[in-house]
């Protein structure tokens, strides 16, 4: 991905927007070479160039920067239905920016280019935060959304573009992967509405091994963003033979039951063989099929089929009276049997709607 023309750019050389290093948050200095991040549950400690996991934080003379600030990979308008949100705002517009780099390491990551890029790729050109929240509003998008790559790791950009964004009356939205920590999730948080969370798999083995992460970190964040007041919903890449048994697919919506609710919603979605695994095949809609039933007999309410032709598997239902809410079509909808956010049958839906 790259990133198209919906903004434009501030007029300064390219020599020193390419050199560009902005300062970053949540670090400290552990001696007089070397410092601490602690953005991510990895708490990288680097030397004076290194830089993180992630690619794209760096240490600069005993100081930390982000090499991604203003500098997106990847501007593109989407419907918030590919996020997956089907519950935030449903059948608008999202603005959409991503930049370099990843914290996690997973070896079926399907933005892998970029997911790997570092933080030398990118724009050339400063894109500041004011002139994408007014290319959002020129291009009517009720909302911008930080995706692609992992957004944590531009934790800088992403605060400075939602003040800016909320001043103009625009929702935010994280499609994150959820490795992050607690500090970082309560200085960011409150500045973001909605976030779809990608909860990988439910087997600390699948984190390690595949992502090169851990597992609890992310179930922690999931509890903490959610108690921040941001509307979440879930999402799990189904791989098959490696997170898809029924014993783990329980267990993950059970958790998801008795810690979150019923009414979250879940998305399970389709792998596509990619970067490191492509000797896997693609997701077999019936191992879909499977999961979700696995999920509404647990008791969740709203559980959805992603990254393949569904029939009614990415409909919203009643889940008092069974009624079709909203039908869905890949990325569009028809809305029907609904009065704002209650079911014809008084049933209340968990649906937020632009003002």
């Amino acid at each position: 991905m790259r990133c198209n023309c919906v903004v434009s750019h501030v007029n300064k050389s390219d020599s020193v927007q390419r050199n560009y290093y902005h300062p970053a948050r949540w670090w400290r200095q552990l001696d007089k070479n070397t410092i601490e991040c602690y953005l991510c549950p990895r708490h990288c400690r680097l030397k004076d160039s290194q830089r993180g996991i992630c690619r794209v934080r760096i240490n600069q003379g005993g100081n930390l920067f982000s090499q991604v600030w203003g500098r997106p990979i990847a501007v593109h308008v989407d419907p918030i239905e590919k996020k997956p949100l089907f519950h935030f705002l449903p059948g608008s517009r999202i603005f959409s920016i991503g930049t370099a780099g990843c914290n996690l390491r997973c070896e079926f990551c399907q933005n892998w280019d970029i997911s790997t890029a570092d933080g030398q790729n990118g724009s050339s050109e400063i894109i500041p935060p004011a002139e994408l929240v007014q290319a959002a509003i020129t291009q009517k998008c009720s909302s911008i959304a930080f995706t692609y790559n992992e957004p944590t790791i531009f934790g800088e950009y992403v605060l400075d573009i939602a003040g800016l964004a909320r001043k103009a009356g625009l929702k935010t939205v994280m499609v994150t992967n959820g490795y992050i920590t607690a500090e970082a999730i309560a200085d960011i948080y409150p500045s973001i509405d909605a976030a779809n969370i990608d909860l990988k798999s439910f087997n600390a083995d699948f984190y390690r091994k595949r992502c090169q992460a851990e597992l609890t970190p992310v179930l922690d964040a999931i509890l903490a963003i959610r108690k921040s007041g941001t509307f979440i919903e879930l999402t799990t890449l189904l791989i098959p033979g490696l997170n898809d048994d029924d014993a783990e697919l329980q267990r993950l919506c059970s958790w998801i039951f008795e810690r979150l609710g019923s009414d979250t919603p879940v998305h399970f979605s389709a792998f596509h063989p990619a970067y490191k695994m492509n000797d896997r095949p693609r997701t077999a809609k019936a191992i879909l099929d499977r999961a979700r039933r696995i999920a509404t007999a647990t008791g969740l309410h709203y559980v959805y089929e992603g990254n393949i032709l569904t029939n009614t598997e990415s409909d919203t239902f009643c889940p008092a009276c069974g009624k079709v809410l909203i039908e869905r079509n890949w990325h569009t909808q028809v809305t029907k049997s609904l009065q704002g956010d209650h079911c014809e049958c008084g049933q209340k839906i968990p649906l937020i709607w632009q003002p």
